[in-house]
C-alpha cells in the first residue's frame, strides 16, 4: 500500500486545515489509519488514528477537540480536519496504515506502511 499524503501549506493561528491520505496499491480498508507528525530534532508523535470500520477514533491530548480524523473506504482515502491551528502544531504530517488494536494505536510500530509527509506551519 502506498500513502500519499497532501493539504499541508503556511497558515495563521486559528485557521482550519484538512489533510488528505490518497492510497493505492491495495486497499485500505482492512488497515487501521493513523495520523503522525514530527518536528526536527524530535521524535515522530502520535496525532490520531481510526479503526478500519471507521468506529473508533482516538486523540493526542495536544489535539483532541480541535482535530478530527475520518476515513472513506470507498475511495481509498483518509483525512485529519485540524481547526484553530496553533504555532505548535508545525510539523511535517504523516499518513500511516497498519492493523493496529486499541493498546497500539498509537504506537508507530503498529502502523506498517507510511506516507512521505506534508508540511503545516502555522505562523503566529
Amino acid at each position: 500500500v502506498q500513502l500519499v499524503e497532501s493539504g499541508g501549506r503556511w497558515v495563521q493561528a486559528g485557521d482550519s486545515l484538512r489533510l488528505s491520505c490518497a492510497a493505492s496499491g491495495g486497499t485500505i480498508a482492512r488497515y487501521g489509519m493513523g495520523w503522525f507528525r514530527q518536528v526536527p530534532g524530535r521524535e515522530r508523535e502520535f496525532v490520531s488514528a481510526i479503526k478500519a470500520n471507521g468506529g473508533t477514533t482516538y486523540y493526542a491530548d495536544a489535539v483532541k477537540g480541535r482535530f478530527t480524523i475520518s476515513r472513506d473506504n470507498a475511495k481509498n482515502a483518509v483525512f485529519l480536519q485540524m481547526n484553530s491551528l496553533k504555532p505548535e502544531d508545525t510539523a511535517v504530517y504523516f499518513c500511516a496504515a497498519g492493523p493496529f488494536i486499541t493498546s497500539t494505536a498509537r504506537n508507530k510500530d503498529a502502523h506498517y506502511y507510511w506516507g512521505q509527509g506534508t508540511q503545516v506551519t502555522v505562523s503566529s
